[in-house]
This record gives C-alpha cells, structure tokens and sequence, in this order.
C-alpha cells in the first residue's frame, strides 16, 4: 500500500485497540488516544525505511534520505545471507528485513527501553519523528506542498505540547504500565502495532510481505504471506484508494467514538 493508506490504517489501528479496551480496566485516557493513534499513523510509515523513493525517505531531507539507503542495504544483505533454496535473488532489500513482525517487536522494544531510560528529550524525540510521520502520511497532501521546516515546526510544537498533556497526573503517561519508573514504556506499543498494521496492509498487495521470516515456508525463509491471488490489489490502486481509504477513516472514527464511549 501507498503512504496514506498505511498511515490510516495505523490510526485506526489504534482507535480500535482504544474501542476494544473502553470499560476495563486498561481504558485509555483521551491523551493516550489521540497521542497514539499518530505514534501508530506514523510508525505505519517506517517499514518503508527500506525504500529511497517511499514517504518516509522524504520526511527528513538528507538524513532519512541517507537511512534509507543504508537500511536498504542492510535489509538486502541480510536477505542474501538467510535466503531459502525457493528464494529468488534480487538486487534491493524493499519489503525484506523491515517488513518482519520481529523488526516490529524489535523496535518497539527499543523505543519503549529509549523512553523508559532516556530523560524528558528522548520521549519529545520520539513523540517528534512519529508526529511528523504522522503529518507526511495523513495530511499528505498539504506536507507534499508545504515546506519541510514547517512541517517539522508542527511536529516539534506539536510534541512539545502533548508529552506537556500527558505529564498531567492521570492523563496517561504511565498508562498499561503502572510500577514507578515505567512512565512512557507504552510509547513502544502503538510503534509495534503501527509496523504490524503496515506489514498486513502490504500482504494484501499483489507482492505479498515475508512477515513471518525467518520460519521456513515451502522452502522460503521470505515466504511473502498474503490472501489467495485473486484476492490481492496492486499498490494505489483504486481499491486501496476508494474503498480501503475510505473504510479506514469510518471505522477510525466509529472507534475513535466508542473508546471515548460517545457511542
């Protein structure tokens, strides 16, 4: 799928986990809600690190530029190291190592070990990178014209802003995980889902994604996981655009509602 799509489908992603958990014990405060389901519209871009042409290659001029390339290469290496007898060769490392539930985990492990150990400006740096995620991948249009200083203004000011919200006694710093000192560990857990959410969107394509690498499937370890063929669309097209868009910001909203229990 496309940037937009990906980035949707995180937030709803996360409305929904927020609908599902309304009345029990692990409810989520309003903050939480709102501060999660960009962390997960913009973690829903990162896989992509693995692509010089994808959304997130553009969000931060030269450096996410640099990191894709270097990502791209990593993910290929590791491709031809671990690559299956039914395997094919390739020349790049797109939808590879980055698009893997255990890069998911492992990056959600590691920001929520970031945020739980580093001081106040590790979590405005992560609040930071995913808000701006966020902005390129829901509001794409306007990021596509506008200029990228004003785009990271609004995800710094932004950042600032809602970690100020969230230190607010009840307003969920230490939401999921309550012992001292856990404060932000959540951070990791719309990162993951976010990252989950983009690996199932792109099963649905007609390339398919090896999220469960590295277990062995019919001889693959890059078993690329997806529905029957007939079943699958092309990246952009107009099922991703008009149906899929449009039912990812339906059902966002509806579940957006339920976990506020408006609905």
């Amino acid at each position: 799928m496309m940037g937009p799509a990906h980035s949707l489908s995180g937030a709803a992603a996360w409305l929904g986990v927020g609908a599902a958990v309304a009345g029990t014990d692990y409810a989520m405060p309003w903050p939480v809600l709102v501060v999660g389901a960009l962390i997960c519209a913009g973690a829903a871009l990162a896989p992509d690190l693995d692509h010089k042409s994808a959304t997130i290659s553009r969000s931060f001029g030269p450096i996410s530029r640099l990191l894709c390339g270097l990502i791209d290469a990593l993910s290929h290496a590791v491709y031809k190291a671990t690559r299956g007898k039914g395997d094919p060769r390739r020349n790049g490392g797109h939808r590879t190592l980055t698009h893997t539930a255990l890069w998911a985990v492992l990056i959600g492990a590691g920001t929520s070990a970031l945020a739980m150990t580093g001081d106040r400006w590790a979590v405005l740096g992560i609040l930071f990178v995913h808000l701006v995620l966020a902005v390129e991948g829901l509001l794409w249009r306007a990021a596509r014209t506008s200029s990228d200083v004003l785009v990271w203004l609004l995800g710094a000011t932004s950042a600032w802003l809602l970690a100020g919200v969230l230190d607010e006694p009840g307003n969920g710093s230490d939401w999921l995980f309550t012992g001292p000192g856990h404060e932000y560990l959540w951070l990791g857990v719309p990162i993951v889902l976010g990252a989950l959410v983009h690996d199932i969107g792109d099963a649905l394509t007609v390339s398919g994604c090896p999220i469960l690498w590295p277990l062995p499937i019919a001889r693959k370890r890059w078993y690329p996981v997806g529905p029957p063929k007939s079943l699958r669309f092309r990246a952009g097209s107009r099922v991703e655009v008009k149906v899929l868009m449009p039912v990812f910001m339906v059902l966002g909203g509806a579940c957006g509602l339920g976990a506020l229990d408006v609905l």
